[in-house]
Formats: C-alpha cells, sequence, structure tokens
C-alpha cells in the first residue's frame, strides 16, 4: 500500500419519517450531492416521530419500500439504521453514527422548514455541535426559518454557500442556508389529498 491519506468518505444525512418519501426530498438529496461533493446520501427512515401522532403514521415497512422506490439512484440510500440502533431523536441517532462509522464525514441535511422549528426538537443543540447541517430553501419557509433561534444562536456559524465543499469536514458549529429554487412536493399535502380521494 502507498502512503498516500486514504480520502474519507463524505455522506450526507437526510432524516424524517418519509410519510410519504416524495419527489422533494430526491430533489434536495440530488442537490446535496452535487453542491457539497458527497459519495452518499443516506434516507434515515425513522421507526416513530416523537413530534407526530403515531394515528397519522404509515407502518415503518411500508415507508420503507416506497423511499426505496422514490429514492430510485446508486447514490440514495434508504436506511433503517435508527431501528438498528433504537434511537428516536436525532442527536442520539448522530452520536451513535459517528461512534460506529469514524472514517466518516457527515453532514445533516434539512429543509428550511425544519430549520424554523429545529429548536423544539429533543437537545437541538447538540445536533449543530456534532455535525455540520446544510439548509435547502422550501417554500415560504425562508424568512422565518432564518429569523428563528436557531439561526440566530448559530449566526456566526453560518457559511456561505460558495464554500459548499468545505462544509463537509468543518469542525461543528457549521452550517450553510442554500436559497435554490423550492420544489413544491410536501408530505402533509400528499396526505391530505388521500384523505380527501377517500372521502369521496
Amino acid at each position: 500500500m502507498g502512503g498516500g491519506r486514504v480520502s474519507r468518505r463524505r455522506i450526507g444525512l437526510l432524516g424524517g419519517s418519509f410519510n410519504p418519501a416524495h419527489e422533494g426530498h430526491r430533489y434536495i438529496s440530488l442537490l446535496a450531492l452535487k453542491q457539497l461533493a458527497l459519495h452518499e446520501v443516506w434516507w434515515v427512515v425513522s421507526p416513530r416521530n416523537p413530534m407526530k401522532q403515531a394515528d397519522d403514521m404509515a407502518p415503518f415497512d411500508a415507508r420503507l419500500s416506497k423511499a426505496r422506490k422514490m429514492a430510485a439512484h446508486p447514490r440514495l440510500r434508504v436506511s433503517a439504521i435508527e431501528a438498528e440502533f433504537g434511537t428516536c431523536y436525532t442527536a442520539d441517532t448522530l452520536k451513535e453514527l459517528k461512534r460506529r462509522f469514524p472514517g466518516v464525514d457527515f453532514v445533516w441535511i434539512m429543509g428550511a422548514d425544519n430549520l424554523a422549528q429545529v429548536s423544539h426538537w429533543h437537545r437541538w443543540t447538540e445536533i449543530f455541535t456534532t455535525v455540520p447541517i446544510a439548509i435547502f430553501d422550501r417554500p415560504s419557509y425562508s424568512l422565518r426559518s432564518l429569523s428563528g433561534l436557531a439561526a440566530k444562536r448559530y449566526r456566526k456559524n453560518r457559511l456561505s454557500p460558495r464554500q459548499a465543499r468545505r462544509l463537509v469536514g468543518t469542525p461543528s458549529p457549521a452550517w450553510i442556508f442554500f436559497p435554490v429554487r423550492p420544489h413544491p412536493a410536501s408530505a402533509t399535502a400528499i396526505r391530505s389529498s388521500r384523505k380527501a380521494k377517500r372521502i369521496k
């Protein structure tokens, strides 16, 4: 073996209920692969979301199956790793991932809607101090997310989109807001449409 430096894997993590997975998830994952120069994006499908009603949640296996069909890309990997870990809080999942994969540089990916309300997540500041974060714009959320508690608290740690390829591997806290063309897909809208069709 030569003495050259072995490049570390660069993995994006897109977590959530995926109830259901939709084109918006795929859209920001493909953007992240390109903008952040990632090797892969893992869709971390949560067995349960402590912030959402369980009675509105499709079965875990059904959500996994739908996510795999939607991902349909060799560098988008659908993972049941939270079920394996037994974690339901993002802070715990990230710490376990870093422990199990010491040779990987992770970045957390989320939409602007989550940046707007991440301060309500369990131990949310640990998320910012565990891995860098990439936030992608979503319709009507820009102003609310960038004026929220998380954006204000970590305003000095915000990088420019021009520094995107530096984000992965940058010591936390570090984050970027990407003002990209938002994708209109919404899991909430999809579920509402399905309910309306059942009622008719």
